[in-house]
C-alpha cells in the first residue's frame, strides 16, 4: 500500500520561527511512518524554502535542497532544485505547522490553494479573521459570545490615554504567543506600550483588562464531528501569562504553570467546551484551533483568542489537552491528516 505524502511546512519568517521547528521536531517524532512519508519543508527566517532531512534544531546547516511550491496544479506539490536542474516531487497533503504571521494568518494556505494541494488546518477566509483579534471580536459579538470591551489604533492614529479606563491591554492585533503584549496601569504608560506592540504590528488592539481565570479548550474537526480535549487553566504566579519568550520554555513558563485538567466545577468545564465550539463555528474554523477564554467569579466567560494552529511542543497546551482526553499526538495527526484529504474541495 502506497503511503501518503505528507509536506510537513516549519520555520517561517514570523517571530515564532523557533517555537515552530520544535512543533514540527515533535511531528517528526509522532507521524505514523507506516502509513506516511513524510517531507520535512523548512523555511527560513529570510524566507527561503528548504527541502531536508528532519526539522531538528539544526536543520539548516544539515543536507537541504532549495524547494518552491509549484503555483502550477498539475504538480501539485514541490519543484526542488538540484545539479541546476528542477524536479518535481508530489505532495497529497500538507501540515502547515507554522505559527504567526505568513503561518496562520490565511497567506500560506492561499498558497497551498493556488497549488491544489489538500491541507490541515483553517482556510483562507477564517485564518485571516482569527489572526486579526479585532475581526475576531466583532464576529463572535454578533454570535452572542462575550468579548473584552476594545479599541483599535490604526498605524497613522495616535492613542488618547485619557479616553480609557485602567488598567488595560495593549497588543498587536495580528501577532501571536504575547509578543508585544504590555499591561498598562496608567496613562502615562500608554504610549510607550503601544509602540512596543507596533513593534509587530502596525495595527495595534486596546482592550480591557479582563477579570478571570485564563482557561483553554483544544478542539478538533469540522462542522460534522467536533472533539474537544479536556480544559486547561493557567496558574499565574505573577504578571501577565506568556510564554514562548523565556530563554528556556520547554522547562516552564517564569510565571505559569497548565493544569490539565482544569481544576474548575464540572458546569464551567462543560460550559467552556461548548463556548469554545460555539466560537470554533462562528469564526469558521476546521480541522484544528485552541480557544482561550477568561472565565469570571460568576461563571461568565469572555473570550480573548483563537490560535489556528496552536503549538505543538512538547510544553505546548494543545497536545497536553488532547492526551488527556485520550488523543496523542499521532491520533491527532491522523484526524488531521484523514480530514484534509476528505474535507473541503479546494
Amino acid at each position: 500500500m502506497r503511503k501518503v505524502k505528507v509536506g510537513i511546512l516549519f520555520g517561517g519568517c514570523s517571530e515564532e520561527h523557533p517555537v515552530s521547528v520544535k512543533s514540527a521536531h515533535e511531528v517528526a517524532k509522532s507521524i505514523d511512518l507506516d502509513k506516511y512519508e513524510p517531507l520535512y519543508i523548512g523555511i527560513t527566517r529570510s524566507g527561503e524554502w528548504k527541502l531536508c532531512d528532519s526539522p531538528g534544531p539544526d536543520w539548516e546547516s544539515g543536507d537541504c535542497r532549495t524547494a518552491v511550491l509549484s503555483p502550477d496544479r498539475s504538480v501539485r506539490g514541490l519543484l526542488v532544485l538540484e545539479e541546476g536542474r528542477y524536479s518535481t516531487i508530489g505532495l497529497d497533503v500538507v501540515l502547515p505547522v507554522l505559527h504567526g504571521k505568513l503561518g496562520e494568518d490565511g497567506a500560506v494556505q492561499g498558497l497551498l490553494e493556488i497549488a491544489g494541494i489538500p491541507y490541515a488546518g483553517c482556510d483562507v477566509q477564517s485564518s485571516a479573521i482569527c489572526m486579526d483579534k479585532t475581526l475576531a471580536y466583532r464576529i463572535v459579538r454578533d454570535a452572542g459570545i462575550a468579548t473584552p470591551d476594545f479599541w483599535t489604533v490604526a498605524a497613522d492614529e495616535k492613542a488618547d490615554p485619557e479616553r480609557l479606563t485602567y488598567p488595560v491591554f495593549t497588543k498587536p492585533a495580528r501577532s501571536g504567543s504575547s509578543f508585544g503584549v504590555s499591561k498598562v496601569s496608567g496613562k502615562e504608560e500608554l504610549l510607550p506600550a503601544v509602540e512596543a506592540a507596533r513593534q509587530y504590528d502596525a495595527k495595534v488592539l486596546i482592550e480591557e483588562a479582563v477579570v478571570g481565570s485564563e482557561v483553554g479548550c483544544a478542539l478538533l474537526g469540522n462542522e460534522g464531528e467536533l472533539i474537544a480535549g479536556e480544559v486547561d487553566r493557567v496558574a499565574l504566579s505573577h504578571g501577565f501569562f506568556h510564554i514562548h519568550q523565556e530563554q528556556d520554555p520547554e522547562h516552564g513558563s517564569e510565571n505559569s504553570t497548565f493544569i490539565v485538567p482544569a481544576d474548575i466545577p464540572a458546569e464551567a468545564r462543560s460550559l467552556v467546551q461548548a463556548t469554545a465550539k460555539a466560537v470554533y463555528r462562528a469564526l469558521g474554523c476546521d480541522g484544528l484551533a485552541r480557544v482561550d477564554l477568561f472565565l469570571k467569579e460568576d461563571g461568565s466567560l469572555v473570550l480573548n483568542e483563537v490560535n489556528t494552529f496552536p503549538g505543538l511542543t512538547s510544553y505546548s497546551r494543545y497536545p497536553r489537552m488532547m492526551a488527556a482526553a485520550g488523543l496523542t499526538l499521532t491520533d491527532v495527526i491522523d484526524r488531521l491528516v484523514a480530514l484534509a484529504l476528505a474535507g473541503r474541495a479546494r
